[in-house]
């Protein structure tokens, strides 16, 4: 399946030269592990989270949630004008499942403001873990090879690595795509449309450059999704482009984030 997805990643990149994953603080060598499952012997309920903000994300309703994911990638921006708004270009991410540290979940589990934290954490800690055209000058990912082999994420802190689940692109149609293949119990697939964004808390992380925490959002399947129906992006990090300063200008900032999947 990741093959088969990998061949539908978004070529508006703009770059294309290949180069090694660049370091932050220190890298993950693990292997990718089978993904945490929700507890079936703790009573959990799982509670997407809420800005807090007069607009609410909408309900999954009465969907069986499959998997909580921390993203790490990059955003991709374009600018059509100078003082324009940077356009999306879509984002490139890798997962990995962090369902059992939810709170209250079981022995794994962390406290509410580490749960809150760790998309934060994530960012600023990890190695951003993609292959990048020029590590010397800029986050932006090589097309023809923007992801390195899966891998377990190793985090200061958590008691034991996160297992790798999958990878967050967008296809050649610009449609999110999200391929959960480090789930091997089925396969899960989903492109999807954006149904809601809602502004970041203002007590976000604002990410590497300072320049403010993407959207929060609300996804549905857009046709050709299997076995997910929905997926949210909550508890951002990151992510919001620089201001536009000539036509022409691209530009990849790096995010986390908490990814829902139902």
């Amino acid at each position: 399946m990741q093959s088969r997805s990998l061949l539908i990643l978004l070529s508006a990149l703009a770059v294309t030269s290949a180069s090694p994953l660049r370091r932050r603080l220190c890298a993950d060598n693990g292997t990718a592990t089978e993904p945490a499952a929700p507890s079936s012997t703790v009573s959990v309920a799982y509670t997407l989270p809420s800005t807090g903000g007069a607009t609410t994300l909408p309900s999954p309703g009465d969907a069986t949630l499959k998997h909580i994911a921390v993203g790490h990638g990059i955003q991709n921006y374009t600018c059509t004008a100078p003082g324009a708004n940077a356009t999306s270009l879509g984002a490139l991410a890798v997962l990995w499942d962090v369902t059992s540290l939810y709170p209250g979940s079981g022995t794994a589990a962390l406290s509410d403001a580490d749960w809150t934290a760790l998309p934060p954490k994530v960012l600023r800690t990890t190695d951003l873990p993609l292959n990048l055209a020029d590590a010397a000058s800029s986050d932006a990912a090589d097309v023809a090879n923007p992801f390195p082999a899966p891998a377990s994420l190793t985090v200061d802190g958590l008691a034991a690595p996160l297992a790798f689940l999958g990878h967050h692109f967008f296809s050649d149609t610009n449609v999110p795509t999200f391929d959960l293949s480090g789930d091997t119990a089925q396969v899960q697939l989903f492109s999807g449309k954006k149904d809601l964004g809602i502004t970041a808390p203002a007590d976000s992380d604002r990410g590497l450059t300072d320049t403010g925490a993407v959207d929060w959002l609300a996804l549905s399947d857009k046709g050709g999704s299997e076995n997910l129906s929905l997926v949210y992006r909550v508890v951002t990090a990151g992510g919001q482009p620089s201001a536009c300063t000539e036509t022409g200008q691209t530009e990849s900032v790096a995010y986390a984030a908490q990814y829902w999947f139902y």
